[in-house]
């Protein structure tokens, strides 16, 4: 579908200023909204909000439906009265400009189960009502019963994968289950209630977006993890074998980038089964994701019309082959129960001719990158003069480099190249050459990460995809987000007509 004329900004809340080690949904957000309404732009994109696990990756989460309790802000504990100021006053002096996972959820799980202790000494109370209706909801309680459970029995196991319990625990015998829910009653509890904090406090900060005519754009993964509450509780709705073990896993293929393609290992849905299923799964994620968002990004779009399958146990995916999604199927189901899908289409790669007609079916926009567009060639898709206007620009994506270390790592050639397209009377403020140009655009949306628009280079790259260790950690500090920048930046959004 076509959306208005508009300019956003790309900002995980992890990146938020917060003296607690990570971007929490607090003050800081609220703040950030205020920079938004401020600067004229319309939009916020965020990552996923998932609840992270290992490598702390927003695409790889122990649910495809729980939020992530790290974001809950301990300040609005206090004023909710779940925290005592005097909590707050030996906060460790964790580094203002990145996240160190480690020591901030050793940190955060301590402070988030002070808080709950708050809670269970509370007698009848606003709040409580408040958590009890949440978790009744028939549209939480659906999938917090068998989060909560996956968690607890997750933590009985030292936090491993679910594909090494034994064999009671992997098959969800009745009688354990049954018995794990009453032995860990109170653990059980605990991960309802954070997901309550989460949930109350991400729903304030959208409300108030709302308020100052901010949207939200969220952000699916079309895979989830192996080892997540989803794949344990619905294994009939993936690839694995009657010994619970993954027989297929996803990837991409050998490209340009890579002689061995990507291996990622998540598991593969069974569409067939999905689709016996009316879809059930994939219309409950899609009607959470609109409760929580007002757009949604799509990852790895081009899996739904044909996905790289390779077998499990591979150590490259070069053995793979192209398997055929349920393309229109899937969002025609969607469809008939949510209606019209306010849907980005990330479709950055190769894309293929099928995955395009799949993408104009639905009136989805795909993706412009202008890190793609300067290649020498004057017809390149991603060159502003070649964009259409049901499209998203971004400068670049939390994959990318920053657009001035991307261009700081260009030979020479290619920067003469790039600056003549963009023509600057100087290499000052470069990057607001970038800005302008995106935002000059025909496309009907343009997004901006923060990064971008500060000018950082490579030190405030989100995530290098071939790196492992020490991605999404980047923050920025409450002093960044000035009223000169929300000047420039409104000027120039004015101008445009965004």
């Amino acid at each position: 579908m076509e959306f208005p004329r508009a300019c956003g900004i790309l900002l995980h809340p992890t990146s938020l200023p917060s003296r607690f080690g990570i971007g929490d949904l607090g003050q800081a957000a609220y703040a950030f909204v205020d920079f938004l309404e401020e600067s004229g732009a319309k939009l916020w994109q965020v990552l996923p909000l998932g609840h992270t696990s290992y490598g702390d990756s927003p695409y790889f989460c122990v649910s495809a439906f729980a939020g992530n309790p790290l974001l809950v802000s301990p300040e609005m504990l206090v004023e909710d009265g779940l925290l005592d100021e005097a909590d707050l006053t030996d906060v460790p002096d964790f580094p203002v400009n990145r996240v160190d996972y480690g020591w901030v959820i050793d940190y955060k799980f301590k402070l988030l189960r002070k808080s709950f202790d708050y809670f269970q000494k509370q007698g009848e109370s606003r709040l409580r009502d408040q958590f009890f209706r949440f978790t009744e909801d028939p549209a939480t309680h659906w999938w917090m019963d068998d989060f909560t459970l996956f968690m607890a029995i997750k933590a009985k196991h030292d936090g491993k994968s679910w594909l090494e319990w034994e064999d009671k625990y992997r098959r969800r015998d009745p009688r354990t289950m049954e018995h794990i829910r009453q032995a860990e009653e109170e653990t059980i509890e605990f991960q309802k209630y954070m997901q309550y904090l989460f949930f109350r406090q991400w729903t304030a900060v959208r409300n108030y977006a709302h308020e100052k005519g901010i949207q939200i754009i969220g952000d699916i993964p079309i895979f989830v993890a192996m080892d997540s509450a989803d794949t344990w509780a619905n294994p009939d709705l993936f690839y694995f074998d009657s010994d619970l073990h993954p027989t297929v896993v996803a990837g991409v293929p050998p490209d340009y980038f890579s002689q061995t393609g990507q291996l990622w290992g998540n598991p593969l849905y069974r569409w067939d089964v999905n689709e016996q299923h009316g879809y059930y799964w994939w219309i409950e994620r899609f009607k959470m994701a609109f409760a929580m968002y007002d757009r949604i990004r799509i990852d790895h779009f081009r899996g739904f019309e044909a996905y790289w399958e390779i077998p499990a146990g591979a150590e490259t995916a070069v053995k793979g082959r192209w398997v055929k999604g349920p393309n229109e199927r899937l969002f025609f189901a969607v469809q008939q129960v949510l209606g019209d899908l306010p849907i980005i289409a990330e479709d950055l790669g190769v894309i293929t001719p099928e995955v395009e007609c799949l993408r104009d079916m639905f009136d989805f926009p795909g993706m412009k990158i202008l890190q793609f567009a300067f290649d020498g060639d004057p017809h390149n898709a991603y060159l502003p003069h070649n964009h259409v206007q049901n499209c998203v620009v971004y400068t670049g994506t939390h994959d990318n480099e920053t657009m001035m270390g991307w261009f700081k790592s260009l030979p020479a050639s290619d920067q003469q190249y790039v600056l003549e397209y963009l023509n600057p009377k100087t290499k000052k403020d470069l990057h607001w050459h970038f800005v302008r140009s995106a935002l000059a655009s025909v496309a009907d949306t343009v997004i901006i990460p923060l990064q971008d628009l500060l000018g950082l280079g490579s030190s405030a790259r989100m995530n290098t995809p071939s790196i492992e260790k020490g991605n999404w950690r980047w923050r920025f500090t409450e002093d960044k987000l000035t009223k000169p920048l929300a000047t420039r930046l409104k000027k120039l959004v004015t101008l445009y007509g965004r």
